[in-house]
């Protein structure tokens, strides 16, 4: 089974991370996280400590099926391996997901030109070429989804879900849930 890789960097979004985690996981889907720092614990933005799975460099691209990028931070932006992975993994024609700030890595790399996302209110100019639909809570465009904001995560990570393992886990996971 492929691996889902979710990045974390100092001041990430707790909620988008973690709920995406508990969420695919619950779907059966292999999930690791993968620290930016140099350290395995990360600091969210509101202050809470995540242990990392795996540090940047013990990861194998090659064994991803998808990417994603939790958002409470524009420093994802700044992180150039990860951006390099990112747009490495999309040229081969790859998924990559990210939600709330960290569209803005996607549009910055060229990959939303001229597909549908959304982002965290106010991000919308770093979406380069995007066509935006920031009225939606989730947008999928091909190999690239995009989430708005924190209080969208479950939605997020539900799409995740349907496109990985299909409507029905995503359907089963959501009851499980008590969301629809």
């Amino acid at each position: 089974m492929k691996k889902i890789f979710i990045f974390l960097i100092t001041g990430f979004e707790e909620i988008e991370a973690v709920a995406t985690v508990d969420v695919l996981r619950r779907a059966g889907l292999e999930v690791q996280t993968v620290s930016l720092t140099e350290e395995v614990t990360v600091t969210g933005s509101h202050g809470v400590p995540v242990t990392a799975d795996l540090l940047f460099d013990q990861v194998d691209f090659n064994s991803a099926e998808l990417l994603v990028l939790p958002g409470g931070t524009v420093a994802y932006n700044d992180h150039e391996g990860v951006k390099k992975a990112i747009s490495d993994f999309y040229g081969r024609g790859e998924k990559v997901a990210a939600i709330c700030a960290s569209p803005m890595v996607l549009g910055g790399l060229g990959i939303l030109q001229g597909r549908g996302a959304t982002c965290y209110p106010g991000f919308e100019t770093y979406l380069k070429g995007a066509d935006l639909r920031t009225d939606q809570a989730v947008v999928v465009d091909g190999q690239v989804i995009t989430g708005k904001g924190p209080g969208m995560t479950l939605e997020f990570a539900l799409t995740l879900v349907q496109i990985l393992a299909g409507k029905s886990k995503r359907d089963k996971i959501a009851e499980q849930l008590l969301v629809g």
